[in-house]
Formats: C-alpha cells, structure tokens, sequence
C-alpha cells in the first residue's frame, strides 16, 4: 500500500510539473500583430503614435501582463520607443491593447527603399501564480504595415 501512494505522488508531481512546462511552453508562443497605428501629434524633436496590437495566448493560463516595453527598428537600427499599459490575456484568447510608441527626428528620415526589415521587439512580464514569467516577442511585420510605422514626409 505504501509503494502504490509513493508511486501515485510521484505520477503526480510529474503530472503537474509537465502540465507546467506545457504551458510555459506556450505561453512564450504569443501571437502579436498590429491592427492601428496613427500620429497623435509630431514636433520639433520627432513624433508621437497611438497604436493597437492584438495579443493570441495558446496557453491554458490567464496571463496578467504588466507594462510591455517594445522598440521598433529599422535594419537593426532602433528608430521608436514604445510602451503598451498592463492588460489581462484569457487562456486560449485574444486581446486588443493600446499603447503610444515615439520617434526621434531621424528615423522619420529613413528612405523609402530602407524599409526593408522592420521588427518590433520588447519584453511583457506575466504574472502567474506565484510567479512571473519574462516573455520576449519579436514581430516582423508585413511591408505594408512596415510603412505605416516608418510615416513617410
């Protein structure tokens, strides 16, 4: 009787941690795509955006993210800062999140054919549980979308 509670704990724990895994595992799966963007005001020293990303959770787990912190850039070379306010993922589904990003003066002068390879990079922190998991996202977006980060004169 003994063995077959020790062997039942084990199966368990090993059941829970895979279950663990599994969802961490997914959980650095988010889907990120950029559904708006538009200029709420420019000035002498660069611009400023509005912008709406949609966020795809595949895990189980409600995903409580804190403040995403994001860059854009061009050709490796980083042209905007953006950050995106705290927002709860459901398990299995989708969220819209505003957020504002900034450019300086200079990256509003990248050439038309520079626009090649733009990323929007960042880190969101979720809180889960008892703890927080730090998941990096990186998107490529499409060239069309591309240009409307990169605001041509």
């Amino acid at each position: 009787m003994k063995s077959s509670k020790k062997a039942l704990v084990i199966f368990l724990i090993i059941g829970v941690a895979s279950f663990g895994y599994i969802q961490y595992a997914s959980a650095t799966q988010i889907g990120v795509i950029v559904t708006e963007s538009h200029l709420l005001e420019k000035n002498d020293s660069g611009s400023t955006y509005n912008v709406q990303l949609e966020f795809d959770n595949p895990s189980l787990l409600v995903l409580n993210a804190g403040t995403t912190v994001f860059i854009i850039s061009v050709e490796g070379q980083k042209v905007a800062d953006g950050i995106l306010e705290p927002f709860v993922l459901p398990p299995m589904g989708k969220v819209t999140v505003e957020g504002t990003y900034q450019t300086n003066q200079k990256s509003e002068s990248v050439e038309d054919e520079e626009i090649s390879m733009v990323t929007i990079s960042g880190v969101t922190k979720y809180d889960v549980f008892f703890t927080s998991i730090d998941v990096p996202f990186i998107y490529f977006p499409p060239e069309e979308q591309a240009r409307e980060f990169i605001q041509q004169n």
